[in-house]
């Protein structure tokens, strides 16, 4: 279930609500819904929400030297103007108040390592978004460099990957060139992080729009589910290690007779408790900070 909010609801995704707060503002509000193989499941995955929005909120928090965010506050104690009234218990600490940017309609996704649609399309072709690659990568192997690889927003379906020379086109050679350089750096600042806490974050997305000319970070950042986290100590080029993410929620259903079309069927508690840990690790490791301590939780 998703929190009650007396607001116009703009959009209702796989796992965000977004609301008009008004005065070129928006309410995003991370449920616990999951999804996988694009269908959404019934069983919530308990405080998943909380733990993308603490996760989001760290990393805004960090990049403040590197590029403008859109995030306003995540303390719903600044949301009784919006509300009209004090926020339900349900809204703390996965609600996120955040300026209107009029967003990009690209992906910004920067690849540390070759994995995913990237090693699929390289081992086919020998390129990554249609560029050519060294010979000899392994896949999950670490990349020379951090790539830019933008991929369309698929309003249905998935997104489809583009050059950057599509990129340009789609939105102008100077946001574009701005939105690369932010994602790399954002990338390499967060990548070197995780590092050193015994993560590999071997690719993400992000997403940029524009408030009043700027170019502002936006929606989730460096989550587990815009991004691969890998645990380094499981790391061997030529094979993906297991991901912080919902892939318990994957190995369960890949061993089902399912044909990935809703409905979904239902998920064990085991399963829904593997992924809620996962989730709650991976903020824990990365941030150094007690999840516990985040608002909210255990409520």
């Amino acid at each position: 279930m998703s929190p009650t909010v007396d607001l116009p609801l703009l959009h209702s995704g796989k796992v965000r609500d977004v609301y008009d707060a008004g005065d070129g503002r928006l309410l995003m509000v991370t449920s616990d819904r999951i999804s996988a193989f694009d269908v959404v499941m019934d069983e919530p995955i308990r405080d998943k929400g909380r733990v993308l929005t603490a996760m989001t909120a760290f990393w805004f928090e960090q990049f403040a030297d590197l590029v403008d965010g859109h995030l306003i506050s995540t303390d719903v104690g600044d949301l009784d103007d919006v509300l009209g009234g004090p926020a339900p218990d349900d809204l703390v600490g996965r609600a996120m108040l955040c300026h209107r940017a009029e967003m990009l309609p690209i992906e910004c996704i920067v690849r540390g390592y070759i994995t995913g649609s990237a090693w699929k399309e390289y081992r086919t072709s020998g390129t990554m978004h249609g560029s050519p690659m060294p010979a000899g990568l392994l896949e999950a192997g670490r990349l020379p460099e951090p790539v830019f690889t933008p991929s369309t927003k698929a309003d249905e379906g998935h997104d489809v990957n583009i050059s950057y020379a599509e990129a340009v086109d789609l939105v102008g050679g100077e946001v574009a060139a701005r939105a690369r350089e932010a994602s790399i750096a954002c990338y390499r600042w967060g990548a070197g992080w995780a590092a050193e806490r015994g993560i590999v974050i071997a690719d993400t997305k992000f997403e940029f729009g524009l408030v009043d000319g700027r170019l502002v970070l936006a929606d989730e950042v460096l989550t587990p589910d815009s991004s691969r986290f890998w645990p380094a100590d499981a790391w061997v080029p030529g094979s993906t290690p297991p991901s912080f993410d919902k892939q318990p929620v994957r190995d369960y259903l890949d061993g089902l007779d399912w044909d990935k079309q809703p409905p979904a069927p239902p998920l064990p508690d085991e399963v829904v408790l593997a992924t809620s840990s996962r989730y709650v690790e991976a903020y824990e490791r990365i941030t150094g900070r007690s999840f516990a301590d985040w608002p909210g939780v255990g409520g």
